[in-house]
């Protein structure tokens, strides 16, 4: 069997297996090889039993596992039968899985030792407490999950032996100085190459086409032809802004009047502040401040606050809404005044009050111009909204057109040329009226004009209303509007199939050595440049599928460069290059564990294919 294990594909078991820690895989489902099931099992492989109880604690461990990756996203997929059954048989066909593994492990004897079980749990840092295994812990965390010691032990003798099993698949592969060598030289090498290029856009325009293949071409593509729904609309707009008008003295001073705490400053108060764990040690600073000591220099050294503290206990200026209710209740009033020690949330504190600063309010001189913009303001949103509601009552009294809000408006609709999705003029270019006008609401039959919008409100100071004059559904373009493209289309085909057919009979000759077609062609070879795999360019690909020239002879090809054009190619030189250690080491690694799960999939595949397997009921969805 292992002969065969080189021919298969990756597979995510070897993933889950190999990331395996012992208490995880036993909290997760080893378990149940000691717990028994009852007679509606999930699945027999080759006589041995996997129970409903390990397919529920697998599949529940999974869903678990999903649920906290996706998060929220998770609840829309349970919500899918299909997924969550998907979920439960592969929950399944990896306890199968592990079955086999075991069922293999007794076939081949692998053994595991009671000493190696006994250093497999000492390891476990889950069992251990500062470093050192925790006998205690051990077993309240095994007895925890119904597990003995002799259960745990022999759930953990199968897992170690799985796990050998695994080792000596994954880590058997190899590779050979020369076979990396090789492998080095070949992801490495570099070409030189020549190339020609056949313009086919200079060919395309010596190209005729007649009016036949015209119209068969638009005959056979029509539905590259489509014109997409159009619409010609009429609107009136309402805009705040527009509406301002100068503001009285009288208005500007009652507007301050009414305003007057935008333009104040409120009452504050600087306090110092020095802050101690004890209340003792609050105390003895009081007792220094009374009797002489200086604050500042006592909050350097005593308070345990380091912001206030290198400020000898300046808080700066607070006012009412930012000052602490401990330095609110001290009720100090007086500059200079000293609180008694309080109590807080974080210590003890002596509080100063040092200076208070009235109330000042700006003089209506110093923001007048600020007062009279938002007097302004106010005003012409006020009338933005009567004139919107006189405006709206006009299109839905006059529903046939826009005549009646036009004069209710005092201005005329503006009227817009065919648009559509793509290409909405900027005046309508908002969320809100793109849906009136595309939802088909105010479309009448055939095209007709149809009613008025509702008035539609943008941003809060302008509106919309509008109807659409004129419609046009989806169609074919008519052929006279797509013939010139359908020609240019024509042509560069048709100069497309000139070169390649060129470029083919030209390749023969440079082939058999010679180049008369390729002078006759006015084309020459440019100048050489090295390209290797990583170069994106469809040319330089093109020169990797080319034999490697021998001795004087190069190799010759055709390609298509980015542009289009056909392009005559020279391999005149392949050279290996070089790559750095670090990048050869990774790409080893990547090659060796890319082999082992080959293997590893491949030992699977055959162990299934062996394997008697049968399936219960409780292998369904439940």
């Amino acid at each position: 069997m292992m002969d065969n294990l080189r021919a298969a594909s990756n597979h995510v078991v070897l993933k889950i297996l190999l990331g395996l820690i012992i208490l995880s895989f036993v909290l997760t489902g080893v378990g149940n090889y000691l717990i028994g099931g009852g007679g509606d099992y999930a699945a027999k492989v080759n006589g041995d039993e996997i129970s409903r109880a390990q397919l529920e604690r697998a599949y529940n461990s999974e869903r678990s596992r999903q649920q906290q990756m996706l998060g929220d996203q998770f609840s829309q997929l349970a919500s899918n039968e299909g997924y969550m059954q998907q979920m439960r048989q592969q929950a399944l066909s990896q306890l199968i899985d592990e079955t086999l593994l075991d069922q293999y492990v007794k076939e081949l004897n692998i053994a595991i030792g009671d000493d190696q079980i006994k250093q497999a749990i000492f390891n476990q840092q889950a069992f251990q407490t500062n470093g050192k295994f925790d006998n205690a812990k051990y077993n309240g965390l095994i007895g925890s999950m119904g597990f003995t010691a002799d259960q745990y032990a022999e759930a953990l003798r199968k897992q170690l032996a799985t796990q050998q099993l695994i080792n000596s698949v994954a880590n058997t592969d190899f590779m050979l100085k020369g076979e990396t060598d090789k492998l080095v030289g070949l992801v490495s090498q570099q070409r030189q190459i020549r190339q020609a290029t056949i313009d086919v856009n200079a060919l395309a325009a010596k190209q005729s086409v007649t009016a036949d293949e015209i119209g068969q071409y638009y005959q056979q593509h029509k539905n590259s032809f489509m014109a997409p729904e159009q619409y010609r609309v009429s609107y009136i707009k309402l805009d705040a802004a527009s509406m301002q008008s100068a503001a009285s003295d009288a208005d500007i001073q009652s507007w301050y009047d009414q305003h007057k705490a935008d333009y104040s400053q409120p009452q504050r108060s600087r306090f110092s502040v020095i802050q101690t764990k004890t209340q003792a040690d609050a105390d003895a600073v009081l007792a220094q401040l009374k009797n002489g000591g200086d604050f500042a220099a006592l909050a350097k050294e005593k308070s345990i606050d380091p912001i206030s503290a290198r400020k000898g206990g300046d808080m700066g200026w607070l006012e009412p809404g930012t000052t602490p209710d401990e330095l609110k209740n001290a009720n100090l009033t007086q500059k200079g005044q000293l609180s008694g020690v309080i109590k807080s949330s974080v210590g003890f504190l002596i509080v100063r009050l040092d200076d208070v600063q009235a109330e000042q309010v700006k003089p209506l001189a110093e923001v007048r111009d600020a007062v009279a913009q938002k007097v302004k303001q106010e005003k012409a949103v006020d009338t933005f909204y009567k004139l919107q509601q006189k405006v709206s009552e006009a299109a839905s009294n006059d529903n046939e057109s826009l005549a009646g809000a036009e004069q209710a408006a005092g201005v005329k609709a503006t009227e817009t040329g065919w648009f559509n999705r793509d290409s909405v003029p900027q005046d309508l270019d908002f969320d809100q009226v793109k849906q009136a006008i595309f939802n088909g609401g105010l479309v009448g039959e055939n095209g007709a004009p149809g009613n008025n919008s509702d008035i539609i409100t943008v941003d809060g100071d302008r509106a919309f209303v509008l109807r659409i004059n004129e419609h046009k559904p989806e169609a074919v373009k008519a052929l006279d509007e797509v013939k010139g493209q359908i020609a240019d289309t024509l042509k560069h085909d048709k100069a497309e199939q000139q070169a390649k057919a060129q470029a083919d009979k030209i390749l023969a000759d440079l082939k058999a050595g010679k180049q008369d077609a390729f002078t006759a062609a006015g084309l020459s070879f440019g100048e050489s440049k090295t390209v290797d795999r990583n170069t994106q360019d469809p040319v330089a690909q093109a020169a990797f599928n080319l034999p490697q020239p021998e001795a004087a002879h190069p190799s010759f090809g055709v390609s298509e460069d980015m542009q289009g054009n056909v392009v005559l190619l020279v391999l005149d030189k392949v050279s290996v290059g070089s790559m750095p250690q670090g990048q050869v080491d990774q790409m080893v690694k990547g090659v060796t564990q890319n082999n082992a799960q080959i293997a590893f999939e491949a030992l699977l595949q055959s162990l299934r294919k062996e394997a008697k397997i049968k399936y219960g009921a409780a292998a369904q969805m439940q």
